[in-house]
């Protein structure tokens, strides 16, 4: 697969991809380039809500909101992705999803949702996904990940936790699709 159209894309993890980071994951991709790439999980809700884990940096009462587990790097550091195109210094991951570009950014989107929840829809990750140069590559290759296109509606889901099988069978969809493609027209192989 070639990886520099992997931006924006849902990375799901094969059933054999057993590391506990990714064990049945739904990766949306963020960033990647010559120095590696970067997503975040997003069917890993945790236990922490948004309100206990802002409460030394902002007044954030009554904000239940689960923070996602991101990935394994760099826990601690919160990615916030949000569905505000309005807001300043915020680019587009896909249509619909943003990702701010300045820290004080977060803060705003985070005040936005506090002022009107109906009209900001946004999720809070700890941590994010890595991967060193040639790494996502290199799994890809050997088919620990299957790329598909993300939507804001994936992203957002009411229902995370049953995102990785509503992805399996996405994929297998898609697969059954070309492998039936392949035998109507055996000139296409």
């Amino acid at each position: 697969m070639d990886t520099h159209h992997i931006r924006g894309q849902l990375l799901v993890a094969a059933k054999h991809l057993l590391d506990p980071s990714f064990f049945k994951t739904v990766v949306l991709m963020i960033e990647q380039g010559d120095n590696g790439a970067m997503g975040v999980v997003i069917n890993r809700p945790s236990d922490i809500a948004v309100s206990h884990a802002l409460s030394k940096h902002l007044n954030v009462e009554g904000m239940d909101e689960s923070v996602f587990y991101g990935g394994p790097v760099e826990q601690g550091g919160l990615i916030v992705l949000h569905d505000r195109g309005d807001l300043a210094e915020s680019e587009s991951v896909i249509p619909g999803v943003y990702v701010p570009t300045r820290a004080d950014v977060f803060e705003e989107v985070i005040k936005a949702a506090q002022e009107d929840v109906d009209s900001t829809t946004f999720r809070v990750y700890n941590g994010c996904s890595g991967w060193s140069p040639g790494q996502l590559e290199a799994e890809l290759e050997r088919g620990d990940w299957y790329a598909t296109p993300a939507n804001s509606d994936l992203v957002f889901s009411d229902d995370p936790y049953n995102l990785w099988e509503q992805m399996m069978d996405r994929v297998a969809a898609n697969q059954e699709q070309f492998i039936n493609q392949a035998v109507k027209h055996p000139e296409l192989n």
